[in-house]
């Protein structure tokens, strides 16, 4: 029986988690259908678009994204904190970029209907907009308010209705920066695997193409979770940058030619620091999906999680020894 999705994402856990969804039956979300020859590439537009969208509105950084034919890949970071330092104001802002709200959140947003609102109808807009920064902070609604919006679509442009994603989305906590980069890297190279790109640049509708071609103008994108240029500090990802990209590009070489090869020691210090093998890191960077269930990590981090819930069964706790290390 599945967990309950409040057992699945414990922000005091972790603010990482790798999202999955997929199409009923196997549906084309994308691509090109073998069978009818009809083409639905122009959706990954959808999907992406909408996904920065999202990331404008709320609390909640993208970190990697890959749009496939039938399944996307979001790898996501929760900033609980910056939802509680909003002001009504700006709840009110972000939230009406998405839903319509009521109209007396519509009305406290116009300076000059404000100040018409009686202390009754004050009171609710804060109820409202309590119940609004809450929502904006969490990944459920950040998931459906995707994956409905591309449900919607998708039946329109198909003339039909009903369900479009299998069910609910699948998520994975990571739990610490080795579960990160390396989950951050499998969903970077998911086209490639899949034979719908060579490399990484030409990795259409992915976050490392969009992160390759900022850098070429020596800058990062704006709607996607920094990596450090300098310091590592905690508003951005726990490597620097150019080790990042290059670690995908060799691991991409790696992958492409069936074989472990030999990382150039350029891309070994992120590796180093990670304490992760190499050819464990191929592995990672091959199934990491497969490798874990809903909890991703080092073996101590998912003790401490587990202790954290009061359970005791480890799921995954052979693979987090064998991938990560001791």
């Amino acid at each position: 029986m599945p967990k309950a999705r409040s057992q699945l994402i414990s922000l005091q856990d972790t603010p990482f988690y790798h999202c999955v969804s997929r199409c009923v039956r196997r549906s084309y979300l994308c691509g090109i259908d073998a069978y009818t020859g009809i083409s639905y590439e122009h959706r990954r537009d959808w999907v992406e678009n909408r996904l920065l969208e999202l990331s404008q509105a709320f609390a909640i950084e993208i970190c990697a994204f890959a749009v496939m034919t039938n399944h996307t890949h979001v790898v996501l970071h929760v900033d609980e904190q910056k939802a509680k330092a909003w002001s009504t104001q700006e709840v009110l802002t972000r939230w009406h970029r998405l839903f319509a709200g009521t109209d007396l959140t519509r009305r406290y947003c116009v300076d000059e209907l404000r100040s018409t609102l009686t202390s009754a109808e004050l009171s609710q807009v804060d109820n409202k907009a309590s119940l609004y920064r809450n929502r904006l902070a969490d990944l459920s609604w950040f998931m459906r308010s995707l994956n409905e919006y591309i449900a919607r679509e998708a039946n329109k442009e198909d003339e039909c209705t009903g369900r479009f994603w299998e069910g609910r989305f699948k998520s994975q906590a990571l739990l610490d920066e080795q579960a990160l980069l390396s989950c951050m890297a499998y969903v970077d190279l998911n086209p490639i695997r899949a034979g719908m790109a060579k490399t990484p640049e030409k990795s259409d509708f992915t976050s490392i193409q969009m992160r390759i071609r900022a850098a070429l103008k020596g800058k990062q994108p704006e709607r996607l979770k920094p990596f450090s240029s300098n310091d590592l500090g905690t508003h951005s990802l726990p490597c620097h940058l150019n080790d990042y990209l290059e670690l995908v590009e060799f691991t991409g070489l790696a992958l492409k030619e069936g074989k472990v090869g030999a990382i150039p020691a350029c891309s070994g210090t992120l590796l180093q620091r990670l304490n992760i093998d190499l050819s464990n890191w191929i592995e990672l960077t091959e199934g990491f999906e497969d490798q874990f269930c809903h909890l991703a990590g080092r073996l101590h981090s998912l003790q401490h999680c587990r202790q954290t819930d009061g359970l005791h069964r480890i799921r995954g706790s052979g693979n987090a020894k064998r991938l990560f290390g001791a």
